[in-house]
């Protein structure tokens, strides 16, 4: 997709579909005239007839299209419901995504504008922008950008879809059954944007970074949609360092003799079950004058089988998404050499399967880990804290100032928040507002779970330092999360259980059936925020 902006006066915007978003209780004809006084009024009172007769309510981003028949310049307005409250940005976003779900229907558009309404219905008139001097206009233009932003951003993940191994498209419309025939882009490889006071450096600056965090996450599902046969540790690890070269990053990838010399055991106790060999992907990004790293580690188990401790076939289904923090890590890397933050990133990925065979880990096993701590494996399913345990102290071993993990953990976490929120927790309140904080901008939701020390009691072990898995049935988010902190030291850190959210079985507005990629945007955004 490419954006251009379009500064002429609504009333007179040539084009062959105009998209306008209408906030759930305004009048269709005084947002009309509050766009432009010059706007027909036959158009006017048309449009408020016919979204009235086709019972539209501006309900979750509703849309109706009506045809204009001459009295405006542009073929056919396409107009969506707006919700009231809320992130403004999260709105633009949301929008955009819907938008871009739409555009196959528009087959014979080839110009599409969009109006964005950035500050609700008033925001666009002829009074208020006369009002916008100073700071205010500061404001406006930083309050702006985001929405373009936000827009772009929307619009790229709402387009997406992953169709590699579909022979017949579900949406192609000619061919018969069983032939090779691909669903065709929608026409419309333009997007102009009306409503805006920003002049071109801004919106193109705004554009950036939304196909930047946009593009980013749509790599990372993909990653999540390969099928487990494919997207192996080996492989994960080549489209990492592919993705490192492209976007100048540098990477390293060790094998099992490497990541043996340096003590995994608690990594390689998940490994050794699995024929496809493990591999820890290392990636850095270098900002000049930095005085700070920022560490992100990411559970890259390729697919989840539990091993000798199997899961029932039913949860076995979507193991496939068990690296999504990998993932989210590989994608916010992607984001980030694209953003160019004043800010160093190192991002540690530990990459393997977890599977049942001669070799497998037993419960009952005891492993040794990078940092020296044993640890008695009494469920062979509880392995992705296993992995991180090790990537951890790697991490900071490597020298990062704080750190950030992100996994698909815990069923507990889904038990506990269900597909609306991720699990947070950590060491250091300041370290997890600012995470949140970044979630909350970039539509990405997070709710802090207690890590209390009284939960250390269910990971005693009466052989070993601890045991991976606590009471069984009881705070299993929280468990897990005081197993992980026993592998951190004085760095401030940070753990996302983003089992609940990283997986869809819908597509809802910015958010696809299938991986989601959630935490691309929340890390990245995170990264940008620390820059001093």
């Amino acid at each position: 997709m490419k954006f251009e902006t379009c500064k002429t006066s609504f009333a007179a915007i040539d084009t062959d579909v105009l998209i306008l978003g209408v906030y759930k209780g305004e009048e269709p004809k005084k947002v009309l005239l509050e766009l432009d006084r010059k706007v027909d009024k036959e158009l006017s009172a048309n449009l408020e007839s016919f979204l009235a007769e086709e019972g539209f309510k501006a309900n979750g981003y509703e849309s109706r299209s009506f045809p204009t028949f001459g009295t405006h310049p542009a073929r056919r307005f396409l107009v969506f419901g707006l919700p009231v409250g809320g992130s403004p940005t999260e709105t633009s976003r949301k929008f955009g995504a819907n938008i871009a779900r739409k555009l196959d229907l528009l087959k014979k558009a080839t110009t599409v504008t969009v109006v964005l309404r950035t500050g609700g219905a008033a925001s666009n008139s002829k009074s208020t922008k006369s009002k916008r001097t100073g700071s205010k206009a500061g404001s406006d233009r930083e309050s702006q950008m985001s929405h373009v932003q936000a827009l772009v951003e929307g619009m790229v993940m709402g387009a997406f879809d992953f169709d590699k191994y579909k022979t017949v498209s579900e949406k192609s419309t000619g061919g018969a059954s069983g032939s090779s025939s691909k669903r065709k882009a929608a026409t419309a490889s333009k997007i102009r944007v009306a409503g805006l006071a920003l002049n071109e450096k801004d919106f193109a600056e705004a554009v950036r970074r939304g196909l930047a965090v946009g593009e980013a996450t749509n790599f990372a599902r993909c990653l999540v949609a390969e099928p487990p046969a494919y997207m192996t540790p080996t492989r994960l690890a080549r489209e990492a360092e592919s993705m490192a070269k492209q976007s100048g990053l540098t990477a390293k990838v060790l094998d099992e003799t490497e990541i043996k010399k340096l003590g995994m055991g608690s990594f390689l106790g998940v490994a050794r079950g699995a024929d496809e060999p493990a591999r820890l992907i290392v990636l850095k990004y270098s900002a000049g004058r930095s005085k700070k790293t920022v560490g992100l580690v990411g559970k890259g188990i390729t697919f989840d089988s539990g091993g000798l401790s199997l899961k029932p076939a039913a949860s076995m289904e979507r193991m496939k998404y068990d690296m999504s923090g990998a993932a989210a890590v590989i994608g916010a890397m992607k984001a980030i050499a694209a953003l160019k933050p004043k800010v160093s990133v190192l991002a540690v990925v530990a990459a393997t399967e977890n599977m049942p065979s001669g070799k497998a880990l037993h419960p009952g096993d005891v492993l040794k880990s990078m940092n020296g701590k044993t640890i008695e494996v009494n469920n062979t399913d509880a392995e992705g804290r296993l992995i991180l345990a090790d990537a951890l102290t790697y991490a900071q071993q490597q020298g990062v100032d704080e750190i950030i993990d992100i996994a698909t953990l815990t069923g507990a976490i889904v038990a506990a928040l269900g597909r609306a929120a991720a699990g947070i927790m950590g060491t250091d309140q300041k370290l997890i507002d600012r995470v949140m904080q970044a979630g909350e901008a970039s539509g990405e939701r997070f709710w802090q779970m207690p890590l209390f020390d009284d939960y250390k009691q269910a990971l005693k072990s009466d052989i070993a330092d601890l045991k991976n898995a606590g009471s069984r049935g009881e705070a299993g988010s929280s468990c897990a999360g005081m197993f992980l902190k026993e592998f951190v030291d004085s760095v401030p850190w940070v753990h996302l259980d983003i089992a609940g959210v990283a997986w869809s079985e819908k597509n809802k507005d910015e958010i696809n059936k299938g991986g989601t990629a959630f935490g691309v945007r929340t890390l990245s955004r995170f990264v940008m925020d620390s820059q001093p």
